[in-house]
């Protein structure tokens, strides 16, 4: 248990890291959206593996946490996308619920080029309430 706390504890922290990624968001009906996508391998390996994400300098890791926009509370929500290229070729992401405490996360992972565009078409839905989060990424290989 202590050890499971611990990869999603780090998990988590590696999101907070505001000297590493910078912080996207949307508001989005009720709700406030954070996203972010970058290389599996800034991932620790026992991280990687606790979540079941293959390390490659080739996969990106897309994470989307929704937040109640008043309470700022997490939501639990169904969530479906594509990532398109800009080519018009469409890759299906299928994102997996990570809850740790009250923090809820998405990851999906995308297998990419080198210097490859993405348009990313992200469906969240919760009840009767559905929002679009749309947004475009240029993705990089990364070594190791």
């Amino acid at each position: 248990m202590f050890k499971k706390l611990f990869c999603v504890l780090s998990f988590c922290l590696l999101f907070l890291s505001a000297n590493t990624f910078a912080e996207q968001k949307k508001t989005l009906g009720p709700w406030e959206v954070h996203y972010i996508a970058f290389g599996t391998t800034f991932l620790q390996p026992e991280i990687a593996r606790a979540n079941n994400i293959v390390r490659s300098k080739s996969n990106a890791l897309i994470n989307i946490s929704v937040l109640d926009r008043r309470t700022k509370e997490a939501q639990s929500v169904e969530i479906s996308g594509r990532a398109r290229n800009l080519l018009g070729n469409n890759k299906p992401l299928e994102f997996k619920e990570v809850k740790e405490g009250k923090a809820i996360y998405y990851l999906a992972v995308l297998n990419h080029d080198d210097k490859e565009t993405y348009r990313f078409d992200i469906d969240i839905k919760q009840g009767n309430n559905t929002q679009k989060l749309q947004f475009q990424q240029l993705m990089y290989e990364n070594e190791d």
